[in-house]
């Protein structure tokens, strides 16, 4: 079953009730996943202006430019749209680790069992 939204081909983002949207980053190279992050529509108009990424962080309840303050720049080489347009795929090509951890993703723990055990980089 298909919708209008599902098929048009003009940008009608899906803005949540907090104003955000979903936004996921991948290695524009290898495609491994980096982070999961939000974007208001600043953020997203930032991102589109300077081709670097920016987010809207929820816990600091500001505009994020993604490796500012790290040198860890996310540079966009493409975004893709989901289906009904509440979520973004930004590929990129990053200049240093996703993770505020150092880390080169965010995902460096697998559920297992109810307990979480480091993988990849995990260390």
């Amino acid at each position: 079953m298909s919708h209008a939204v599902d098929e048009t081909l003009e940008f009608q983002p899906r803005w949540g009730a907090d104003g955000l949207l979903t936004a996921v980053a991948v290695d524009a190279d290898s495609g491994a996943v980096l982070m999961v992050a939000h974007m208001n529509a600043d953020a997203l108009a930032a991102t589109l202006a300077t081709g670097e990424a920016h987010y809207w962080s929820r816990s600091r309840r500001e505009l994020w430019h993604k490796g500012a303050t790290s040198g860890a720049i996310q540079r966009v080489v493409e975004i893709r749209v989901d289906c009904d347009q509440d979520c973004l795929l930004l590929r990129v090509e990053p200049a240093g680790p996703a993770c505020h951890t150092g880390r080169q993703n965010c995902f460096y723990r697998r559920l297992d069992g109810g307990r979480l055990v480091m993988i990849g980089d995990g260390k």
